[in-house]
């Protein structure tokens, strides 16, 4: 754990706790709504739609597309001050749901399967509430309501381009955890979530008839050991100390019993924190083809893509976060252990302000089994969506009125 010994006291508005309390109704009823109708990254029309007419019913918010299918709902403050934005992603993932709930999603091959509606709901919430505080808080809030984050080069680049984080002081964003019960919230110092690269491989061979290997190149034999080989990146040539993932998630290969194939095609991600370290591993793999296919008499092609950078944690910001966690829940609610190698474009939002990534408990209390996101049966337990916006109002307050 790495934290700061400096603390911040962050005043618990009793008003605004009251109002999330009070809200609750409409935030599962949101949250359901957007639960039975997922989109897919950069198809996210109607979620589009939804949230522009709900953002409508507030008085005094302008509401602008600036990328996509992205939303943002600007709402100024009783006086000038400073510009806080909240952030909150909208699709959903390409999975046809499992759960039996009467909100299940209505549509085949994609579901909420990550949290994203709620994380919705909330910021939804959020606004209105802050609409209905706005005589005691000064600046300008932005929601930002960003599409595609599950798909690279997601929205939140798509929106920064667009200057949505032109002015702004300070970011915040949450993400719902059903790895942590209900009731908790998890605050990182420093790196939190890594940066997700993707890499391509194509083995070309010699293929033939699979009773005569002496007179083809076997590529899922040489594909097999440079599985095995990319492992000892992480092993035997990468600090312990330092987090490295490389996982192969793809191979295809062969169309018959009885043909060795004359290719094969490995695809998979590699996940780091360290800039230095993340420059290095496609150097390191393209090392281990040259030598492993000219040993076997074949070629190769990889193509490595970067994708998000890493999730990296204001201090300053991230002390208001957690000071608020304390006042609203207690000491013992605070997790300082989630630290992980997902990925996470909030950082596009971070590179322009300085900003904090939370996570919110949304394990459900007495569940037998914790499905992880992205699973078929995941599901959280509604009641977390109250802490994600007395966590967004108490922190959020408290940037406007104090700063950091």
């Amino acid at each position: 754990m790495n934290r700061s010994s400096h603390t911040t006291t962050v005043r618990v508005h009793a008003s605004a706790r009251k109002r999330a309390q009070a809200i609750a109704p409409d935030l599962i009823r949101w949250r359901r709504h957007l639960h039975q109708n997922p989109e897919l990254s950069f198809e996210e029309h109607e979620t589009q739609r939804f949230v522009t007419e709900t953002l409508s019913e507030i008085p005094g918010i302008e509401i602008a597309h600036p990328a996509g299918t992205s939303v943002v709902g600007t709402l100024p403050g009783s006086r000038n001050g400073r510009i806080l934005a909240i952030r909150a992603d909208m699709d959903a993932l390409p999975i046809t749901e499992e759960c039996e709930e009467p909100f299940r999603s209505k549509r085949k091959g994609a579901m909420h399967a990550c949290g994203h509606d709620g994380h919705t709901a909330m910021l939804l919430a959020t606004a209105r509430i802050f609409a209905e505080l706005r005589s005691e808080w000064p600046g300008e809030i932005r929601f930002l309501f960003q599409h595609a984050e599950e798909l690279f080069p997601g929205g939140g680049e798509e929106m920064v381009k667009a200057g949505v984080m032109d002015g702004v002081d300070a970011v915040i964003g949450t993400h719902l955890w059903a790895h942590i019960p209900s009731g908790q919230i998890a605050v990182t110092y420093g790196p939190m979530m890594a940066a997700p690269d993707v890499f391509h491989i194509r083995i070309k061979g010699l293929g033939g008839h699979a009773a005569r290997p002496q007179s083809s190149v076997d590529s899922i034999v040489l594909a097999s050991e440079i599985v095995q080989h990319l492992q000892l990146l992480v092993s035997r040539e990468t600090d312990p100390l330092d987090s490295l993932v490389v996982s192969v998630t793809q191979f295809h290969a062969g169309t018959t019993h009885n043909v060795l194939p004359g290719e094969a095609e490995l695809t998979g991600t590699v996940r780091t924190f360290n800039a230095a370290l993340r420059e290095r591993i496609p150097e390191r793999m393209e090392a281990i083809l040259a030598g492993l296919c000219s040993a076997h008499r074949a070629h190769y092609e990889l193509r490595y893509e970067k994708g998000y950078r890493p999730v990296v944690n204001h201090a300053d910001v991230n002390r208001i976060v957690e000071s608020a966690a304390r006042g609203l829940y207690g000491a013992g609610a605070i997790d300082f252990n989630q630290r992980n190698m997902g990925g996470e474009d909030f950082s596009a939002f971070q590179e322009k302000a300085p900003g904090s990534f939370f996570y919110v408990g949304a394990g459900r209390p007495g569940a037998e089994m914790v499905y992880p996101h992205h699973h078929p049966r995941f599901a959280i337990d509604e009641s977390a969506l109250v802490n994600g916006v007395e966590m967004f109002l108490t922190a959020g307050l408290h940037l406007l009125e104090e700063g950091f």
